[in-house]
């Protein structure tokens, strides 16, 4: 307590009322690197309070990216030398990454000795937000995308919120169904009623039925009380169905039956009860070839296919995972209150050349495995899976951050070449370059045209 004391910042003077009116966080360090003030703008930046920073070393407050490597202020301090406005990021109290710019510069006394050091940052969040929108980069809730195969279903999502028709979303294991369906349900009217999510593929049929309809008490052994199910419990909100394509035929028959006429009965009851929810589902299997073989029924198809979305699966949409990387990144820091400040180019490389069987779970597995083995700082290959580590080849483990740079570049290239039916005039306009310019990229790339120019096809 004497030391907290000790270190209490004095009444402010003339200057230290324009440093408190000022955008920029600034604080200052005595020769043992102790905070010795800390200004408005700092608290707000850093999510830190005065009296938590004052007396604390700079490190454990302000948490940023060249701490540990190429801290400005030890340099300054080191040196002499000023720092001025060097790009760098700090992880907040929050566990959120924030860009800033840094400068330092020795700090003196009335006498001219140097008494410690004072740093200046900015936050340049708002910056960095517009630099991302010009980078292409698409978000509605929570899902967030710069891939061209995402634009489509993020372009057209708060019209399907609005709506109440039933919605089925296909696509891999891991692509992130139930996180679209999460985003539907936040952007629609239903946002303050429940969202309710069941599995159905990891049930039995019989429990699977109990789960959805609820029961009575009686209805079987061990049923002593009633029991809501998760329609009771969506009540006029959302419920997401996943994994649809795995119920029996005999579930499907009742499943239809409450699509089509808003009622059903828990399981020993007499009573029909009427539901309100919006039906979304979802998928990982090809149910129109589960149609035709029989194994699942037409009429139940098309009644949950009235607005159906394709995720696209993660090798699709490679120039997604720098930003997937920065949002687990921050979540695993909220959640086991550390303060990690992201990947290194070898991991981020490593990533980028990786195929994803398991899609964006395995990618948000791959993190939280690293959370686990790194303390702090950033997180080093070594602290990746070992089997992730045996698939990386030779050629990954010496790429640095340019190569995660050339896979995004080359994704984005054949995107929109696609979308430009392999026009190359067009598809240089598109990437606001010059023909020869495309064709050279092509060339580093490693990118093999169709022997045939689009140009025709656009001519019709």
């Amino acid at each position: 307590m004497a030391d907290h004391k000790k270190h209490s910042p004095p009444p402010l003077d003339r200057t230290d009322t324009i440093l408190e009116s000022i955008s920029d966080g600034v604080f200052t360090v005595d020769h043992d690197w102790r905070i010795t003030s800390f200004n408005r703008a700092a608290e707000e930046i850093t999510g830190v309070s005065r009296q938590e920073a004052v007396g604390r070393l700079c490190w454990e407050v302000f948490r940023a990216s060249m701490c540990e490597t190429a801290c400005a202020l030890r340099h300054t301090m080191e040196s002499g030398e000023k720092i001025i406005n060097k790009s760098a990021y700090i992880v907040n109290a929050a566990g959120n990454r924030t860009p800033i710019s840094v400068s330092t510069a020795l700090l003196r006394d009335e006498n001219g000795k140097v008494a410690g050091g004072v740093e200046t940052f900015r936050d340049l969040s708002v910056v960095e937000e517009l630099r991302k929108e010009l980078e292409g980069r698409f978000q509605v809730g929570d899902m967030v995308s710069r891939s061209d195969s995402m634009r489509h279903i993020l372009d057209i999502l708060p019209q399907v919120a609005a709506s109440d028709s039933t919605l089925l979303i296909q696509g891999e294991t891991g692509t992130g169904k139930e996180m679209l369906a999460n985003a539907v349900h936040n952007l629609g009217p239903r946002k303050d009623a429940p969202f309710v999510a069941i599995n159905c593929g990891a049930l039995p049929d019989t429990l699977l039925e109990s789960e959805l309809f609820g029961y009575k008490a009686g209805a079987f052994t061990g049923a002593e009380k009633d029991k809501p199910g998760r329609f009771a419990l969506a009540k006029d909100g959302s419920l997401f169905l996943d994994e649809i394509g795995d119920i029996s035929p005999a579930l499907q028959v009742r499943l239809l039956r409450v699509l089509q006429e808003k009622t059903y009965e828990p399981l020993g009851g007499t009573q029909t009860l009427k539901t309100q929810a919006r039906i979304m589902a979802a998928t990982n299997k090809d149910l129109e070839s589960l149609v035709k073989k029989g194994q699942f029924r037409q009429d139940l198809y098309y009644r949950i296919n009235v607005v159906a979305v394709e995720l696209p699966p993660l090798r699709e949409r490679k120039a997604d995972i720098p930003l997937l990387v920065d949002r687990f990144v921050a979540r695993f820091n909220r959640l086991q209150n550390k303060y990690l400040t992201g990947v290194s180019p070898e991991v981020l490389s490593a990533l980028m050349a990786h195929d994803f069987p398991g899609n964006i779970r395995e990618l948000e597995n791959l993190i939280e495995h690293a959370f686990v083995l790194c303390q702090k700082g950033i997180i080093e290959l070594k602290h990746l899976p070992g089997h992730f580590r045996s698939c990386v080849p030779d050629h990954t483990l010496d790429a640095d951050l340019s190569g995660a740079l050339k896979a995004v570049e080359a994704q984005a290239i054949q995107e929109a070449l696609k979308r430009n039916h392999f026009n190359r005039q067009a598809t240089a306009n598109d990437l606001g370059m010059h023909k020869t310019t495309l064709f050279r990229k092509l060339k580093a790339l490693g990118i093999v045209l169709p022997p045939k120019d689009g140009r025709s096809r656009s001519a019709k």
